[in-house]
């Protein structure tokens, strides 16, 4: 018959302190998420105070009142001017303000709008409302407008398109900003035929600066070239965009990397940060109750004691976050150079393994660093995950893996130069190949759709 017996087992097991534990979460957190931290540990901890705030700033330094202007206003009949009027009406007249809410005009609602003051057949109204509410936040088609309507309506199909083209703003109703921008420019008084050819085929040449390139290929005068740039400027090639009701979105760059006279300047962001030290205070009574063994003093002395040790330990993990990410942005240049000269399309593969091998950390250290922080560059503003992307198949000239950041880029650039010939994924993997970048149709597709630039038919 067998028992159950207790016994005594010895086992080891890795368990994670509450500092240690912190450390970790301060290691993860992007820098907006660092400040609220920071903040709720001023709250919750007596001992720990702020030396220097960039970001505060002083009552001295803001500008006295306007008598003149509230002498003014005195009497006004808005009791947001008047200098006595009742309290509980103005507040009630501020909280509807703050909590009303409001919805932008959408692109649609614009334009339908528009469309209800045309004096035009209700069949007409039928066919600009379909083909309105067919249109994407960039005003352009999402599907073919001829599927949309039967063959006999044809006709009234592209006079709807026509007008509402014209309408504000304009450019919308069209298949590409290509087609946008030549609509746009038929509506300026004026305009120089030579700019047509210019939005057909110069585009890229014009960003670049190569104005007498496209003036000797159009046989057209320099100054010329500069006439239609300017009225270029002046358009808009996404008109839908000024409508979108999407929320901006803001990022503040962790660190930045700066190229000075062939050199690189790596940059932590601690203006964000404000400098935390140790409440003068509690250092006194610390120091104070070290030498004191009254009774009823041993209490203060451990919750004292206890509050100094977390500040430190949270101190210490801001700054291991700050040297930690110093790090990484180093390894980052160093495998990344030719990025930081050249641009996106000389990014080459990176992994994990390879930024924490060089830092002596682990690689879950460097994915929790790298989550969420962005990097400044002479490039652009890039998540520092952007710099960490696999190889694929291909050979650079001089050897050497590509990235899939960089053939993204390339693909990019295949696109700009031929938009006006509508390349298939197919077209795109071939001119590819043709590079050295061997990759298939449907990861051309994959890429295309992360870019977020569409086939313009059916392969």
């Amino acid at each position: 018959m067998q028992y159950q017996r207790p016994a005594l087992v010895q086992t080891q097991k890795l368990k994670l302190s509450p500092q240690m534990l912190q450390s970790i979460q301060i290691m993860a957190l992007p820098l907006q998420d660092l400040k609220a931290r920071i903040d709720q540990e001023l709250d919750e901890n007596p001992a720990l105070e702020v030396l220097e705030d960039r970001e505060t700033i002083s009552l001295d330094s803001m500008p006295e009142k306007n008598s003149e202007v509230e002498s003014y206003f005195e009497n006004s009949s808005d009791p947001g001017f008047s200098s006595s009027y009742d309290q509980a009406a103005a507040d009630s007249k501020q909280s509807f303000m703050e909590n009303a809410l409001s919805k932008p005009e959408s692109l649609r609602e614009h334009l339908i709008w528009q469309l209800r003051l045309q004096p035009i057949p209700e069949e007409f109204f039928q066919i600009g409302e379909l083909l309105i509410r067919n249109l994407d936040e960039n005003g352009f088609h999402l599907e073919d407008p001829e599927l949309l309507v039967s063959q006999d309506q044809h006709p009234a199909m592209k006079e709807m398109i026509s007008i509402i083209q014209r309408f504000d703003p304009p450019g919308c109703c069209s298949a590409d900003y290509i087609e946008s921008l030549k609509i746009q420019a038929s509506l300026v008084v004026d305009v120089p035929e030579a700019i047509y050819p210019l939005i057909e085929k110069h585009l890229q040449a014009l960003d670049r600066g190569k104005y007498r390139d496209i003036a000797r290929a159009e046989k057209i005068p320099e100054e010329e070239v500069l006439h239609c740039l300017e009225i270029l400027k002046s358009l808009t090639p996404f008109p839908g965009r000024e409508y979108s009701s999407a929320e901006p979105t803001y990022v503040i760059p962790d660190v930045a990397v700066t190229r000075e006279n062939g050199e690189f300047r790596i940059m932590v962001n601690e203006e964000e940060i404000p400098v935390l030290g140790l409440n003068s205070f509690f250092d006194q009574v610390f120091q104070e109750s070290g030498n004191n063994d009254q009774p009823g003093h041993a209490e203060a002395k451990s919750f004292v004691t206890s509050k100094i040790r977390d500040a430190r330990w949270f101190i210490n993990s801001i700054q291991q976050r700050h040297d930690t990410l110093k790090k990484v942005a180093l390894a980052i240049v160093e495998y990344q150079r030719d990025f930081f000269i050249h641009g996106p399309k000389s990014i080459v593969p990176l992994t994990l393994k390879n930024v924490a091998e060089d830092i002596g950390v682990h690689e879950a250290t460097v994915s929790r660093l790298t989550r969420g922080k962005y990097m400044q560059t002479d490039f652009g503003i890039f998540e520092l995950k952007y710099f960490f992307t696999n190889a694929v198949t291909g050979t650079r000239k001089g050897g050497g893996s590509y990235g899939k950041e960089a053939v993204k880029a390339i693909m990019k650039e295949i696109l700009e130069a031929e938009a006006d010939r509508h390349l298939s994924d197919q077209k795109i993997s071939d001119l590819l190949e043709k590079r050295g970048i061997k990759i298939a149709r449907r990861t051309v597709a994959k890429y295309r759709k992360e870019l977020d630039i569409s086939s313009s038919y059916n392969r």
